[in-house]
């Protein structure tokens, strides 16, 4: 499965969001898993080369790919469970190449004007890419909320601009907390630093809402559940081959 982290503005914590769910897929949900970093500025790149520094962490994979990764995705798809690609803030090739092969696309907005002016533009290019792939899920997910009571107003307005674009608004988001910023650069996730924490239960809800899950176990097994089919099908297959063999 592909899951692009992406989108048209900056700052809005796109690389923080595909790094954690890379690591509760991983650790929770016992996944297989490649970070495809698109980003120049490889703030993903760097946290893999600090997180595997550490012999302690689970290693993940990463790879920098850049332009036209249609190709390299898919096969990249094969190998592992999840392909989690982190799109720099800008609309280029790398981005659009990955919408028309993502089975999900994760799109982070603060609950700003100017992240909120983007949604407009976005709405267009998800239309362009689902004529290509039309199973691609998209959402928006609102992050880096403030935590004030009397700034709730904010995230209400923000869901209810994204509201008014046929893409889909997860109810989970994220506040701003600074165990984000001190998690990534130590090269770990909030859900190492503090797994019962408020930041790893945001990163879970966001998780487990996009792909449509209850929880870790649920993931585990769906992947158990979808490879029993599998073997399955291969045995059957391989019986019938005797079938036919002995006819002839």
């Amino acid at each position: 499965m592909i899951i692009l982290v992406g989108g048209e503005k900056g700052g809005s914590g796109k690389s923080c969001l595909a790094q954690n769910i890379a690591v509760f897929l991983a650790k929770d949900a016992k996944s297989s898993i490649i970070m495809v970093d698109c980003d120049p500025q490889r703030t993903t790149s760097d946290w893999i080369q600090a997180r595997n520094n550490n012999p302690e962490l689970p290693g993940i994979n990463c790879v920098q790919l850049y332009g036209k990764i249609r190709n390299d995705l898919l096969s990249l798809e094969q190998h592992y469970d999840y392909v989690i690609v982190d799109c720099g803030g800008q609309d280029n090739l790398a981005l659009r190449a990955t919408l028309s092969v993502a089975s999900h696309v994760l799109m982070p907005l603060r609950p700003k004007r100017r992240d909120l002016k983007t949604v407009s533009h976005m709405d267009d290019i998800i239309a362009t890419c689902k004529m290509i792939n039309p199973k691609m899920r998209a959402s928006f997910v609102i992050t880096q909320c403030p935590s004030l009571p009397n700034q709730a107003g904010r995230i209400v307005e923000a869901k209810e601009v994204c509201n008014t674009f046929d893409i889909n608004v997860l109810d989970a988001i994220t506040f701003s907390r600074n165990i984000y910023d001190d998690s990534e650069e130590s090269g770990l996730s909030v859900i190492e630093i503090d797994p019962t924490g408020k930041a790893a239960s945001e990163i879970r809800a966001i998780a487990c809402e996009l792909l449509e899950v209850q929880n870790a176990e649920q993931i585990i097994q769906q992947r158990n559940d979808a490879a029993n089919v599998t073997q399955l099908r291969g045995t059957y297959g391989a019986s019938r081959s005797q079938e036919k063999r002995y006819a002839m």
